[in-house]
C-alpha cells in the first residue's frame, strides 16, 4: 500500500467539512482536494464569486477560499466520479439525534453515515482509507466496515481489486475559530488498526502540525474522546451557570468566582464564563448520545449523571426568561423587548441549539413584541428556528396588543430600535454590542427600562447613571 497522499474527497460540505478540507488544501498545495454535497445550492454557495456569500461564516475562511478555490480545492455535486479518483475519503456528514424509533432524543441518526458509506461501497477503486470526521458513536466504525467489505468480499477473485482501512479522525472545532484551530490544534487524533493508514492520514497532517500533537489510538478511543471531550465542555458551562444562580441569589460575583477558581490549575480558566446556556451543533447531541451508550450498556448512573448537565442547561434557559418577565412587572403582554443576538455564539452565523431560540420562545409565549438583530443571522433562519413568521407591519395593519400574541421583527440595525423599547437582552457577545451608548438608548426606552446581559459583556460603570435597570448574569450586587 502507498502512503503517500495525493487526491482526498470529502463527503459533506458543512460546518465541519469546509473549513477542514480548505485549510488542508491550503497547507498541502501538492494535494487536490474535492468536497462534495448532494445539496446543490450549498455547493454553488461554496463556488460563489462574492466570498461574503460563503454558506458558512468563519473568521479567515473566506481568505482561504480566495487563495485554494479551482487551484487545488474544489466543490461539487459529482459524488460518484470524485470518490473514484481519491486515495482518502473523508466523511463528515450530519449525525442529528434521532426524533423517531430506538433511542429516540438521545441516540445518533446515522443514516447518512451509511448512504455515504454505500456511495464508497460503489464508487471507490483501488485501495481507499476511509476518514470518519463526523462526530460519531462509539463502534460506528463497524457499521462502515461491513459495508464496505460487503464491496470487497462481491470483487474476491475478480480482476479488479477494491480494499478498505477505516481511520477515526475527530474534529476538535470551536465555532467561530475553526481556521486557528485547524491551523493551530491542541491536538491532531487518529484512531486506526492499520499502521500504515494512520501514518498516511498523519502525513497530511505533518504538513503544519508538529509531529508530537498528533495522538495515534486505537478507533474506540478515538470515536469516544469526541463525545468525552464536548461533554467535559459542556459540562463546565453548565456548573458556572448554576453557580452563576446561586451567585445571584447570595450576593457573589459569578466573574469573581470564576477567576479565582481558575487560578487553580487544576481546574483553569477555560469555559468559566457565565452565559445564556451552551449550544452549537454538537454539545446536546453527544452528551445525549452518551447518556444512550451508557443506558445501553447497563450503566444508569452514568446515564443520569451526563443526562443532568443537558436538564441544567435546559432550566437555565428558562430561568433567564422568567426572570425578565418577573422584572418588568410579571407580564410580557405587548412589551417590547430589543434581543441583541441570535447565533449560539459570537463569530458564527450557526443557531443550532442556539439559547437565543428558547429563551426568545419563551418570552413570544408571554406575549412579548421581540425585535431580533445578529450581524450574521438573516431572519430566514431565525423564523425557522422560531417556527413562527416574522410580523409583517404592511399585512397586518389591524393587529392590536389587546390580543396579547407576542410576534417578532427582524431588524438589520440596533442604533434606531430602541425608542420605546421596555428592554435590551444581550444573548450573543458580538463586539458591536459592547460599543453600544447606553446614555442615548436610556433616552429613547420606556421606563422603567431595563438592560439584561446574559453575556457580561457590558461594564457596569457605563451603565451607571444612565437611568437604565441592569441585570447582569450572576451579579447578586
Amino acid at each position: 500500500m502507498n502512503n503517500v497522499i495525493s487526491n482526498i474527497c470529502c463527503i459533506g460540505a458543512g460546518y465541519v467539512g469546509g473549513p477542514t478540507m480548505a485549510v488542508i488544501a491550503d497547507r498541502c498545495p501538492h494535494i487536490e482536494v474535492n468536497v462534495v454535497d448532494i445539496n446543490k445550492d450549498r455547493i454553488n454557495l461554496w463556488n460563489s464569486s462574492k466570498l461574503e456569500n460563503l454558506p458558512i461564516y468563519e473568521p479567515g475562511l473566506d481568505k482561504i477560499i480566495k487563495r485554494r478555490r479551482n487551484k487545488n480545492l474544489f466543490f461539487s455535486t459529482d459524488i460518484e466520479k470524485q470518490i473514484a479518483k481519491a486515495d482518502m475519503i473523508f466523511i463528515s456528514v450530519n449525525t442529528p439525534t434521532k426524533t423517531k424509533g430506538i433511542g429516540a432524543g438521545k441516540a445518533s441518526n446515522l443514516k447518512w453515515i451509511e448512504a455515504s458509506a454505500r456511495q464508497v461501497s460503489l464508487f471507490a477503486k483501488g485501495h481507499t482509507i476511509v476518514v470518519e470526521k463526523s462526530t460519531l458513536p462509539v463502534r460506528t466504525a463497524e457499521v462502515i466496515k461491513e459495508i464496505l467489505k460487503s464491496k470487497e468480499h462481491s470483487l474476491k477473485n475478480k480482476e479488479e481489486s477494491t480494499t478498505f482501512e477505516i481511520l477515526s479522525n475527530p474534529e476538535f472545532l470551536s465555532e467561530g475559530s475553526a481556521i486557528n484551530d485547524l491551523e493551530n490544534p491542541d491536538r491532531v487524533l487518529i484512531g486506526g488498526e492499520s499502521h500504515q493508514a494512520m501514518d498516511a492520514l498523519s502525513k497530511v497532517y505533518k504538513n503544519w502540525v508538529p509531529e508530537e500533537k498528533i495522538l495515534k489510538t486505537n478507533i474506540w478511543s478515538s470515536e469516544l474522546a469526541k463525545l468525552t471531550a464536548n461533554a467535559f465542555l459542556a459540562q463546565r458551562v453548565s456548573s458556572i451557570n448554576s453557580i452563576g444562580a446561586l451567585c445571584e441569589a447570595t450576593g457573589a460575583d459569578v466573574r469573581e468566582v470564576a477567576k479565582a477558581i481558575g487560578f487553580d490549575s487544576r481546574i483553569g480558566s477555560k469555559f468559566l464564563d457565565a452565559g445564556p446556556g451552551f449550544g452549537g451543533s454538537c454539545f446536546k447531541k453527544d452528551i445525549l448520545n452518551l447518556v444512550y451508550l451508557s443506558e445501553y450498556f447497563g450503566l444508569p448512573e452514568v446515564a443520569s449523571f451526563w443526562n443532568s448537565v443537558v436538564t441544567l442547561n435546559t432550566w437555565h434557559q428558562h430561568r433567564i426568561s422568567k426572570l425578565i418577565t418577573k422584572k418588568l412587572f410579571g407580564t410580557l403582554s405587548g412589551k417590547k423587548i430589543v434581543i441583541l443576538g441570535f447565533a449560539f455564539k459570537s463569530n458564527t452565523n450557526d443557531t443550532r441549539e442556539s439559547a437565543a431560540i428558547q429563551i426568545c420562545k419563551n418570552l413570544i409565549e408571554e406575549g412579548a413584541y421581540l425585535l431580533i438583530h445578529d450581524p450574521q443571522v438573516g431572519y430566514k433562519q431565525i423564523e425557522q428556528d422560531l417556527n413562527l413568521r416574522p410580523f409583517n407591519k404592511n399585512k397586518n395593519k389591524n393587529y392590536s396588543e389587546k390580543n396579547n400574541e407576542g410576534y417578532w421583527e427582524p431588524i438589520d440595525t440596533v442604533e434606531t430600535n430602541f425608542n420605546s423599547a421596555d428592554a435590551v437582552l444581550i444573548l450573543t457577545e458580538w463586539e458591536e454590542y459592547k460599543k453600544i451608548n447606553w446614555k442615548n438608548v436610556s433616552k429613547v426606552m420606556r421606563k422603567p427600562s431595563w438592560l439584561f446581559d446574559a453575556r457580561s459583556i457590558i461594564d457596569p460603570n457605563k451603565v451607571r447613571n444612565t437611568g437604565l435597570n441592569f441585570w447582569r448574569i450572576g451579579d447578586g450586587i
